[in-house]
C-alpha cells in the first residue's frame, strides 16, 4: 500500500517570491532582535528605564519584538496569498 499524498501537488510558480519575502523579514527581524541582545549584552541598566505606564523598556521591546513577529507572519501570509493567486493559475 502506498502512502500518497490525497490532492496531487504542482510546482509552486511563487516559491521564489515567497522565498525572498521570507528571507527579507527574517534580516529585519535578526536586525531589531539583535538590538535586543546588544541592550542587555552591553548596557542592561538602559531596559530598566520606564518607557511608558510604568512599564519599562525590556517588557515595551520584548511585547514589542512578539507583536512584530505576528505582523510580520500576516504580511507573509497576505504577500503570498497574492503572489499565489496570481502566478499559479
Amino acid at each position: 500500500m502506498l502512502h500518497e499524498p490525497a490532492a496531487k501537488t504542482e510546482k509552486d510558480k511563487a516559491f521564489a517570491v515567497k522565498q525572498k519575502l521570507g528571507i527579507v523579514l527574517f534580516l529585519v527581524y535578526c536586525v531589531i532582535y539583535t538590538g535586543f541582545v546588544l541592550i542587555n549584552t552591553l548596557s542592561p541598566v538602559v531596559m530598566e528605564i520606564i518607557v511608558f505606564f510604568g512599564l519599562n523598556l525590556a517588557v515595551v521591546y520584548g511585547f514589542g519584538l512578539i507583536l512584530l513577529a505576528i505582523i510580520m507572519g500576516l504580511i507573509y501570509n497576505a504577500i503570498c496569498n497574492k503572489a499565489e493567486k496570481e502566478l499559479n493559475k
